[in-house]
């Protein structure tokens, strides 16, 4: 008899769920589903993440422990002069090392120390390879983000030669099969300083990237304590500088000053207060860099009298002007919760959708443009520097409860990830909605977006015409468009409100899907 077992697992591509499932099932810990999911979305959602980006990760359990691993890449030692913006694609673009491999090696490295981890590497990675070699179907995000792209592909050199699917034929990575074979064989730090760090470091030379293998050799995973809030009662957990997860956090630190729960969920008023904060919050965001090179900010992001100030200073009849420089960004989230208890939230990217479109050689990695997010302006906190790491989008969240953990989420988009949240974590949180509720709800994306260079408010048309039309008199500049458009990224998120039997869904903007493990009894 097939029987369901306590955990879940969450992520936005079936096969990617099915593999963290399937660890689960076996008696695997939360780290280990969520890096057998990493693999696999590595190869099935190319356009979002893979092994030449970064990743991010919360992990929490049942006995107290909270910790943040930044799977953040570096700036290369030898860097360009630069007279303009760093480009967004090509070798150029590739001034960051990538740290998401070394990441799922410090996150097992955990789970065996603190859960009793003992799953094999080369089993984690096996669904993935088998993917990468005998092919998938690709998803209709998949094809839907290289036909975005379609005018730009050409001028992205043997992009095309390794990314070019026929829709509804089996997509083959042979390249990237290898060298996840050889990662299997190696070793998580064969991306680093083994055979495969050896093939990467001679296809970057080759290519004209500014990153060798002395920058390979570097590139650390850094473990630090979360940052966190108090929100109804719960505690909101996020990584810290240098991502923008202290701006999800004001911003429901903000929100906390809101009877929101007496709001319907649809009323413009609701999301008049969510769009105000996010303004409010995003104020101080440029202040968010890479702490190793930076003076502290001036303030404490969370310091409760200021949240209140930013409160105060929300106007309830009249939106606060808006033209804020806007980050770009797509990637992938993950979460998984094992049978104990135990918990990942994890964003792995490449930055852009298909990163800096540059192939590394024949080992079918595609590298990541996150150095892109650096300034090159003199003086600037986020100014590019040999060794620095560039402020950083990816915040997934893990929300407690008495100390244990309660909620999972986390979704793609940069600028719209803390905006998504707020719609999320106040569905959940103050509205009681379930995660698949919560996830279908009607969001924003305030200011300029690579689609739209308008500084407007751009909603989905399901909040409905009437709301539409009073946020429009509040002094938004209102840009309807389509419900669940894929615009707005995809979301996860896992209740453990009943830590037994967890709730979770991932985006209906997507294909993705939540999996309890399964087993036969």
């Amino acid at each position: 008899m097939n029987v369901a077992r306590p955990g879940m697992v969450t992520s936005p591509h079936p096969l990617a769920s099915e593999a963290g499932a399937a660890v689960l099932a076996r008696g695997g810990t939360a780290i280990e589903a969520a890096v057998a999911v990493a693999a696999c979305l590595s190869v099935v959602m190319p356009h979002f993440c893979g092994i030449g980006g970064d990743a991010v990760w919360l992990v929490a359990d049942r006995q107290g422990r909270q910790r943040c691993f930044l799977g953040i890449g570096q700036a290369a030692e030898t860097l360009p002069v630069y007279n303009a913006a760093i480009p967004l694609r090509g070798p150029a673009s590739t001034v960051t090392s990538a740290c998401a491999v070394d990441s799922w090696g410090h996150a097992l490295s955990y789970s065996a120390a603190h859960w009793g981890g003992t799953q094999p590497f080369a089993d984690l990675l096996a669904p993935a390879i088998a993917l990468a070699r005998d092919g998938y179907v690709p998803s209709h995000s998949q094809h839907f983000w290289f036909d975005f792209r379609r005018d730009e592909i050409p001028q992205w050199g043997s992009f095309v030669d390794h990314f070019s699917a026929v829709a509804g034929a089996p997509f083959t990575q042979p390249g990237l099969a290898r060298s996840l074979s050889l990662l299997a064989e190696d070793g998580h730090r064969s991306f680093y300083d083994g055979r495969l760090g050896k093939l990467l470091a001679e296809g970057l030379a080759a290519a004209g990237s500014p990153l060798g293998a002395t920058d390979l050799a570097a590139t650390r995973t850094r473990e630090e304590t979360p940052a966190s809030l108090d929100y109804r009662g719960l505690t909101l957990l996020a990584p810290p500088a240098p991502t923008q997860g202290l701006s999800t956090l004001a911003i429901m630190g903000i929100l906390a000053h809101f009877d929101l729960a007496a709001l319907s969920p649809t009323s413009p008023l609701r999301y008049h207060l969510l769009v105000e904060a996010v303004k409010q919050a995003f104020l101080d965001r440029p202040l968010i860099a890479d702490p190793d090179w930076s003076e502290p900010a001036p303030w404490n992001f969370l310091d409760p009298q200021r949240l209140a100030a930013k409160a105060a200073a929300i106007e309830p009849g009249r939106a606060l002007d808006w033209p804020h420089p806007y980050r770009h960004g797509d990637t992938v989230f993950f979460a998984a919760t094992d049978e104990q208890g135990r918990c990942a939230s994890v964003l792995q990217s490449t930055y852009f959708d298909w990163g800096s479109g540059m192939p590394v050689g024949d080992t079918g990695i595609l590298w990541q443009n996150r150095g892109a997010a650096f300034s090159t302006v003199p003086g600037d906190r986020n100014e590019i520097a040999p060794g620095k790491r560039p402020f950083y989008t990816l915040n997934p969240g893990i929300a407690l409860k008495a100390g244990n953990p309660h909620l999972l989420y986390g979704t793609q988009g940069a600028d719209g990830q803390p905006q998504t949240l707020s719609v999320l974590l106040t569905g959940l949180i103050d509205h009681g909605m379930t995660p698949e509720e919560a996830l279908g709800q009607p969001r924003f994306l305030l200011g300029k977006t690579f689609s739209d260079s308008r500084d407007s408010l751009k909603i989905e048309a399901s909040l409905g015409k009437a709301a539409i039309e009073v946020l429009a008199a509040l002094g938004h500049e209102v840009a309807p468009l389509p419900a669940l458009s894929p615009i707005f990224g995809q979301a996860g998120a896992i209740s453990l409100a009943d830590a037994a039997s967890p709730s979770g869904a991932h985006d209906p903007r997507g294909e993705g899907k939540a999996v309890r493990p399964r087993t036969n009894r």
